[in-house]
């Protein structure tokens, strides 16, 4: 199974730096039973890009916590033996949860498929949807227009032998 572990550039450091990302337990996203369920496709492509896009969502929070990390959206993309990625059947309705998965122990960095992360031009749509995530938690209709101007950004596709060009 692709899962998408959602990061930040310095959190991609660091996992660069230790030559796996970790620490485990890993929440990552991947096409879960729910996830199929929820976005009633069989296009085993479209499906991936939704839990890409779920775990761009996810780093996007990770934004809003870490005020210090440049304001670009990270996911890294590992292939993973189904048994090692586990949904939470309890969460799988819930949509802040869907496709999410558990990942047991560290995951060599050597064994990313690719890394996606924002363009420079992001940035600024980026910032501003960080800075609305609690807003729009609560219901502020404003404040998801700009969480989802984030999203209006196609995250870039990078070969994982780049990252020391990405984190450099």
């Amino acid at each position: 199974m692709r899962v998408y572990v959602p990061l930040t550039l310095p959190g991609l450091a660091e996992a660069h730096k230790a030559g796996e990302l970790g620490p485990a337990p890993l929440i990552a996203y991947g096409v879960t039973p729910a996830l199929r369920e929820w976005y009633l496709s069989d296009d085993i492509e479209e499906l991936e890009y939704a839990a890409l896009s779920r775990a761009a969502q996810a780093s996007l929070r990770q934004l809003a916590v870490d005020r210090q990390a440049p304001r670009r959206r990270v996911v890294v993309a590992v292939d993973v033996p189904d048994a090692d990625a586990v949904a939470d059947p309890d969460r799988g309705l819930d949509h802040s949860s869907l496709g999410e998965v558990r990942i047991a122990l560290p995951m060599p960095l050597a064994k990313a498929a690719a890394v996606h992360v924002d363009s420079d031009d992001a940035e600024r749509d980026v910032t501003a949807a960080a800075e609305a995530l609690g807003a729009a938690d609560i219901g502020d209709d404003d404040a998801q227009f700009t969480v989802d101007g984030a999203e209006d950004h196609e995250l870039l596709w990078y070969d994982a032998k780049e990252i020391p060009d990405l984190v450099g």
